[in-house]
This record gives structure tokens, C-alpha cells and sequence, in this order.
């Protein structure tokens, strides 16, 4: 069929569902929050209901439009799937979490890649269908931005790994069936050669997961510790010392997945509105920051088209996915200083106004997606390197194995320097 006659079809079949399900809008124009502010229960109800609307359109053949039919999709071409995305997007009025955009967008096309046959069969159709939820379970307390230094421990025995160490910053872990880990099984190697990812389910005996308290009220962020878990073979990830070409792939995903994170967080509209509201709208300084916001929403419009281009063509995810990070959260950082000046000391005390107070969700959130998939700092040094060929980054530990590295960092902090 035509893509029109397709648009048509899936719009007609996202309406008649929804209302079958009773989905229904929260009535909540102003919710510009960049990270949930739930309780558990009321965050495990939004996920079922995620689970749901994923099994519907997954059994309709909506939900895995551009994959193989192997693992239950209809290979029906990037064009589809983004038209239906829209639709999707368009109506149904579920607010995002980012677990099932990790899940979809990061972990499983990870496991298409690299995993075996027997794993692409066991989690692929699961996770497609909302079955099943993973997280990364990447960063640890002693390496955030430099994840290559991290010491997570795998050690093999037998037909097994035995796994111990702390993971941090996981977004979603305590809701999350499975996670995607990174750890050290080799420490005598340099530190980006010692590495293995595996699967691990997060109901094993060992496992325990700490949820974090956020500045902005919720708990998006878990501790993750990991004492004597014991992992199969088969749910290794990738060859063994292969980890870190494991985390890359699913950090490339990452940060292309602007379009999956493009309505986090307040809009033009929404600021145009509280401007006006305020009375605001013909002051220059507001103008000039509206205007600042506008051009940034307009560029993302343009980097989901280039995304379009280059998965149509088949491209591998690159570095250009750290240019439209940066952008985007460019563009969260423009619209709470716009907040800001619209706003002034109604940002700090709820006055009752509507659609004002609720700005302060966005301004305490927003800093965090300059850390979360790699800090600002990290994606300009990959521009850098990658893209427009500058030296490297000065690095004290090249040529030293972990072991040696992390012991002159120990030499170093012990001496002040």
C-alpha cells in the first residue's frame, strides 16, 4: 500500500485501540519535567501501561515495523516505521519512559548485532513485545565520564563468570528484568582491551539495586551492587575482552536517539505560553531567548531528517551522533534560561499560576542530560577526534595495563598531585 494508505490505516487502528484501552490524556499542558517525579507504584502503573500499548502494537504488527520477521517484525522500511513513530507519538497520550526507549532504541538492536542466535531468539522477540525491560548497566563510582577505567569484576569459573562490583547512575534498574553490564575480566590488559559485556538478570541472587533520590524529586537513578553473581557463559555478550566495542555500539544508539528524546522537557510552545501568560512576550530579552530556543528546536527538526537519510542508507551508527547530543542538550539548557528570565522568583514558589511553577522541573532536570550517555565534555572530545581529526586527549595511563593505571592514579592522589 501507499504510504498515505498506510498513515490512515495505522491512525484509525491508534485511535480504535486507545479508546479500547482507555488511555486516556492527562490533562496537564505545563508537565515540562525532564525526569519523572512518581512514586514507585504510580511509576510501575505508567510502565505497565507502557508494556501494554507495546504488546498491542506488536501483535497488530505496528510494534517492530522496520525489523526482521524473524523476531517478529514486518521489514517493512525505516519510511514505515517513522510514519507510524509520529502517529504514534501524535496520540498516544502515555508520557515516555526511559526504559522502554533503552530497551527498543539501545539494548535490543545492540543484542541484533552482537549477540548469538540463541540470544537473539530468547530476548529479541520478548523485548519487542514489552515482555521484557533492560538497563545499561555501565557507569560505576570511579569511572562516570572516562567509562573505560571501570573495575567491575567478571572472574571465570568454569562454564560461568562470578561478577562483583557497583554500578551507578542506571537509569530504570529497579523496574528492569535484565541488564546489559560491562566488567573487567581482564586487568593486566590496557583498560579498553580487558573488558566483556554480558546479560545479566537482575533477579539473581547477589544483585541489589538502590534507587537515588534526585534533586528534582524523583528516583530515575539506581545504585546497582553486584556481590558473587554468577553468570553464564551463554549470556555473554560479544567475545570475551570485546566489552568495550559492546559499550560503544550501545552508546552510539544512545546518542542518535535524539528523535526517541526529542519532546523531553519543555517546548517553544509551552514557553511562548507562560511568556504570554506573564505578560512577558514583548520583552526584548525574552524574545531574543524564545527566538534562541526556536532555532534549536528547528535544528533537531533537521537531525531527524539526517537520521532518516543515514538509516536508509544503512549507515552505521558514528560520531555524528555526539554533534546532535550536544545539540540537543544545547537546546534543554536554552529553554530553562529562557525559563528563567520569563519566569524569575515565580520558578521558586508555586503561586498558584498555572503553567509557571511547573518550570522548576525542567531547570533542576535538565543539567543531568549533560552527564547521562556521556558528559558534554566526553562527546566534544569525540568530534574532536573523530570527526575533524585533532590530536587525542593527553591520556597519563596510555600504554599501562588497568592494574598499572589505577595504581598511579593511587600514586598520584597520595602525593596531592
Amino acid at each position: 500500500m501507499s504510504l498515505s494508505e498506510f498513515e490512515t490505516r495505522a491512525r484509525n487502528w491508534v485511535v480504535d485501540t486507545l479508546t479500547r484501552l482507555e488511555f486516556t490524556a492527562v490533562d496537564d499542558e505545563f508537565d515540562v519535567s525532564v525526569f519523572h517525579d512518581l512514586t514507585e507504584d504510580e511509576e510501575r502503573a505508567l510502565l505497565d501501561r507502557h508494556r501494554t500499548w507495546q504488546r498491542e502494537k506488536f501483535d497488530a504488527g505496528y510494534g517492530a515495523l522496520d525489523w526482521p520477521r524473524e523476531y517478529g517484525g514486518a521489514e517493512a522500511g525505516t519510511e514505515i516505521a517513522e510514519a507510524f513513530a509520529r502517529i504514534d507519538n501524535e496520540l498516544c497520550p502515555l508520557p515516555p519512559h526511559e526504559l522502554v526507549s533503552v530497551t527498543l532504541h539501545l539494548i535490543a538492536p545492540t543484542i541484533r548485532l552482537l549477540g548469538t542466535d540463541e540470544q537473539k531468539q530468547r530476548f529479541l522477540p520478548r523485548m519487542l513485545r514489552g515482555e521484557l525491560l533492560a538497563c545499561q548497566l555501565f557507569s560505576e563510582p570511579d569511572a562516570g565520564s572516562d567509562l573505560a577505567d571501570l573495575g567491575t569484576r567478571a572472574v571465570r569459573d568454569g562454564d560461568d563468570w562470578i561478577v562483583s562490583g557497583q554500578k551507578v547512575w542506571t537509569s530504570g534498574a529497579q523496574f528492569a528484568e535484565w541488564g546489559e553490564l560491562i566488567a573487567r575480566t581482564d586487568p593486566d590488559q590496557p583498560k579498553h582491551q580487558g573488558m566483556t559485556a554480558f546479560l545479566v538478570p537482575l533477579d539473581a541472587p547477589g544483585v541489589e539495586i538502590r534507587p537515588i533520590r534526585q534533586m528534582s524529586g524523583g528516583s530515575s537513578f539506581n545504585e546497582v551492587f553486584l556481590d558473587n553473581v554468577r553468570i553464564p557463559d551463554t549470556n555473554r555478550l560479544g567475545e570475551v575482552g570485546k566489552g568495550w566495542s559492546v559499550a560503544l555500539t550501545t552508546l552510539a544508539f544512545e546518542r542518535e536517539g535524539g528523535s526517541n528524546t526529542a519532546n523531553v522537557g519543555g517546548q517553544f510552545s509551552q514557553l511562548v505560553a507562560t511568556a504570554r501568560r506573564l505578560g512577558r512576550e514583548d520583552d526584548p530579552r525574552v524574545r531574543e531567548q524564545l527566538a534562541r530556543v526556536y532555532l534549536r528546536q528547528q535544528l533537531a527538526a533537521v537531525d531527524l531528517l539526517r537520521d532518516r537519510q543515514a538509516r536508509e542508507e544503512g549507515a552505521a551508527p558514528s560520531a555524528i551522533g555526539s554533534v546532535r547530543k550536544i545539540q540537543w542538550v544545547d537546546k534543554l539548557t536554552a529553554v530553562s534560561t529562557a525559563a528563567r528570565t520569563i519566569l524569575g522568583r515565580n520558578l521558586i514558589a508555586d503561586t498558584g499560576v498555572p503553567g509557571t511553577y511547573g518550570w522548576n522541573a525542567h531547570v533542576l532536570g535538565a543539567p543531568g542530560y549533560s552527564i547521562a550517555g556521556g558528559s558534554d565534555q566526553i562527546q566534544r572530545n569525540i568530534v574532536a577526534e573523530r570527526l575533524l581529526g585533532l590530536p587525542t586527549e593527553p591520556r597519563a595511563d596510555r600504554g599501562l595495563s588497568w592494574r598499572e593505571g589505577r595504581q598511579r592514579a593511587r600514586e598520584r592522589a597520595g602525593s596531592g598531585h
